[in-house]
């Protein structure tokens, strides 16, 4: 039996214990400097000789004081280093904090303009570029990230293919619009595909990794973000994860029937400035 002392103890050891867990989720681990993720894998079909290196920047979530401009043109300047055939961003650039406020979005979209790539920089949207842009919400039209995008000469994917060459090898890169806004959300899969006009191997942007199981293998992998890892990730395993999948799509490299998708854990939060478990990340694919 415990003392009364004993129990005293051991209570304020569990305070002192969440209360330092609460400071180091807040305050250090969604703050820190990006871990570098890297997932290598040869898809079936995969044409010998072609290899590309895919730098994934997803879920940046600009807000003060959680991601300012300055972390963001850090962010961008780890990315440029990380010798990439592309970088491809996943989407959500606008934050859903409501403990913050929003970076100007000539801000951030200066702090992404070093961005560089070989075969180019490219992006998709997310759910919160519709949900935290009032004016695309009521017109049903990308309005702050597209212009954003545009000054910045980087081409927005929205339900389309775009053929691409790497060593005389070709292949496709394409891009969904947001499955979730606005309404029942804008992606078209089949449509998308349909302009993919020869065999060359096709690599899917996808915010949401929820549109995974109705890919078809055609597709060679298929990149997302959205979930954050669960944002909280204890053990492996994430409590709540935004997905109607549950934790079956949170985080990583994921083979299902011989067909590849990768989830990052993304670099910034939403809802809560709080990362447990699940630390900022930029995302490497290697193909080939």
């Amino acid at each position: 039996m415990l003392s009364r002392r004993g129990l005293l103890k051991t209570f304020g050891a569990f305070v002192l214990a969440a209360l330092s867990t609460g400071a180091y989720a807040i305050g250090i681990e969604p703050r820190g400097r990006p871990r570098v993720v890297t997932h290598r894998m040869t898809p079936p079909g995969w044409p010998q000789g072609l290899t590309l290196r895919l730098v994934l920047v997803s879920d940046i979530h600009a807000c003060d004081p959680y991601m300012p401009a300055s972390r963001i043109a850090e962010i961008a300047h780890q990315a440029n280093g990380l010798s990439g055939d592309m970088i491809l961003l996943l989407g959500d650039f606008l934050s859903g904090m409501r403990l913050g406020s929003q970076v100007p979005p000539e801000a951030w979209g200066e702090a992404l303009r070093p961005l560089s790539a070989p075969l180019g920089v490219h992006a998709i949207l997310g759910n919160h570029d519709w949900l935290d842009d009032p004016q695309a919400m009521e017109t049903g039209r990308p309005g702050i990230v597209q212009a954003v995008l545009d000054r910045l000469g980087v081409p927005l994917y929205s339900n389309r293919a775009v053929r691409l060459e790497k060593d005389g090898h070709a292949f496709w890169l394409a891009g969904l619009a947001d499955q979730l806004f606005p309404a029942t959300g804008l992606d078209d899969l089949a449509g998308t595909l349909a302009s993919v006009t020869d065999d060359a191997p096709v690599i899917l942007m996808a915010h949401e990794p929820d549109i995974f199981p109705t890919v078809p293998k055609r597709v060679a992998v298929t990149l997302s973000g959205h979930t954050h890892g669960g944002q909280i990730r204890l053990f492996g395993f994430s409590p709540v994860v935004p997905s109607r999948y549950g934790s079956r799509y949170a985080y990583g490299h994921i083979v299902e029937d011989g067909r590849h998708l990768v989830v990052s854990g993304g670099l910034g939060t939403s809802i809560l400035p709080v990362r447990l478990g699940s630390p900022p990340e930029i995302t490497v694919v290697e193909l080939g």
